[in-house]
């Protein structure tokens, strides 16, 4: 087995997608980089180039469907420029083969193709001894085979070859001469594979999954993955086993006392907390109380919001004394807004972990979960999610605030997806009518860390801000919407104190 400590790496120059492999492709060995059309094989082809020529390593494309023209056109649409040290060598069948009238009768075309095209591989490898190299495509040399024997006989003479001039090669395959020849599969050093959804709506998505690299520890699963200008951009799926340090316990505060007494002293570092009611009851103006509070300490923030524009949202938050236009304009807020039907889960994931280790965030919202399970592709699979990112957070030290609004407004309530024991404490927000009134409620209902009360409040908010009420201990069935009146008749809701 290939030491990994000692093994010496050709990084791909693909961001995530060198995390995957465990720092690159081991070098003077065969690959194979498969994927339907436009899953942007070509375009990690020319950052695997292009990274050796940084490197000051010469670099060869040997291009069988693709002309010179289009590959630098191709690099020209992400800025970049090809330099002298890669050459792109267009390799087609020879005039003489195209035309039928010098075709001979006795050799198949195909023999004579395949024979011509190998020579002229050979040819320009031994001229220019590159160190990477990349073959386009395999779809090519397996027509001209015409059978898997011999084309398997075919991809064994360049992996000899290849491997005799100490060249790390890239393979890339378009699967569709035939899409479930696994010949090469057997053959390459390692493979990976790129695949593009079509969801029902929104843009599409592409992820990719590394199904063999002999002697070496990678990432296995899927990972999403982006083309954009500048090439491709992965984002390895997250472990959060693999994260974690040390941080205080101490719990921290809303800034508003009655919020605190009721989650028995605040909240807690390294914990998640869901917010949950209905639309406008309240959640999202609690847990950015929480966010100014963090900044008040002189601590980091952010808030990822799915579901509302952020113009609108700062106006409607200045209102009730939050501004977090202020906040973010200061530094120690990153406020994103996100689409959920642009972006994919590992990529939101990603942005997630750079707001916590590289812009210091200690507290984070994410409103709505609704907007976040819009997407996944299933329920199972954003619970999964979920359950990663909540205890990559929670082994940060981060405190995580999570709102999701249930269908309905008042009586049955429903959820569009279960979370609550991935949660360290829920805090369960109502409508409820009196006294020809609509008011809400708060209480809170689980708290893994300490005590907390059990009472349920009256939540009042208005251009001052929130506040918590006094128990309503003279209402019976708040948490159904319609409850019954039990207490004296000149008494009135929050009448108790705090």
């Amino acid at each position: 087995m290939i030491s990994e400590a000692a093994a010496e790496r050709a990084a791909l120059g693909v961001k995530g997608l060198d995390e995957v492999l465990g720092g690159g492709l081991v070098r003077s060995r065969m690959y194979l980089l498969e994927g339907t059309p436009g899953t942007g094989k070509t375009t990690i082809a020319l950052q695997f180039l292009l990274e050796g020529a940084r490197a000051g390593e010469t670099g060869l494309y040997i291009t069988l469907s693709e002309t010179e023209e289009e590959l630098r056109d191709g690099a020209a649409s992400h800025g970049w420029t090809i330099p002298d040290g890669i050459l792109i060598y267009e390799l087609a069948p020879p005039e003489s083969l195209l035309d039928h009238e010098q075709q001979q009768s006795v050799l198949y075309s195909s023999d004579l193709e395949l024979g011509e095209t190998t020579r002229r591989i050979f040819e320009v490898v031994e001229r220019l001894k590159p160190s990477r190299v990349v073959l386009d495509s395999l779809s090519e040399i397996r027509l001209l085979a015409q059978g898997s024997l011999r084309y398997r006989r075919q991809v064994l003479a360049l992996k000899h070859y290849f491997s005799r001039h100490a060249a790390t090669v890239l393979l890339l395959d378009d699967m569709t001469s035939e899409p479930g020849d696994k010949t090469v599969h057997s053959v390459a050093h390692g493979v990976v594979q790129l695949e593009q959804l079509a969801p029902t709506y929104g843009a599409e998505r592409r992820r990719l999954r590394v199904l063999k690299y002999r002697g070496v520890t990678y990432r296995g699963g899927f990972h999403d993955f982006t083309i954009a200008t500048g090439g491709v951009v992965a984002f390895p799926r997250l472990v959060s086993a693999e994260h974690g340090r040390a941080f205080s316990r101490a719990p921290l505060t809303s800034g508003i006392d009655s919020l605190d007494r009721l989650l028995g002293g605040g909240g807690e570092p390294g914990s998640a907390s869901l917010l949950i009611g209905p639309s406008g009851s309240g959640k999202s103006i609690l847990a950015y109380s929480f966010v100014r509070a963090a900044i008040a300490r002189g601590e980091r923030a952010a808030i990822f919001v799915f579901d509302e524009e952020i113009g609108i949202l700062k106006a409607r938050t200045r209102e009730m004394g939050l501004d977090l236009h202020a906040m973010q304009q200061s530094g120690a807020l990153a406020l994103q807004a996100v689409d959920a039907a642009e972006l994919s889960p590992g990529e939101f994931a990603h942005r997630v972990r750079w707001a916590v280790e590289q812009q210091g965030a200690s507290t984070v919202v994410i409103d709505s979960l609704n907007g976040y399970h819009a997407a996944m592709p299933d329920e199972q699979h954003l619970v999964l999610h979920m359950h990663e990112l909540l205890h990559f957070l929670n082994r940060q030290g981060t405190a995580t605030f999570i709102t999701l609004a249930q269908h309905g407004l008042v009586g049955d309530m429903r959820t569009p997806v279960d979370v609550t024991y991935l949660s360290d404490t829920i805090i369960l927000l109502r409508y409820f009518e009196a006294a020809g009134e609509v008011r809400r409620a708060i209480s809170v209902i689980k708290k893994r860390a300490g005590g907390h009360e059990r009472t349920i409040r009256e939540l009042q908010i208005d251009q001052y801000g929130i506040a918590v009420g006094g128990p309503l201990n003279r209402f019976q069935g708040v948490l159904r919407g319609v409850p019954s009146f039990i207490g004296e008749p000149a008494s009135l809701l929050g009448a108790d104190p705090a």
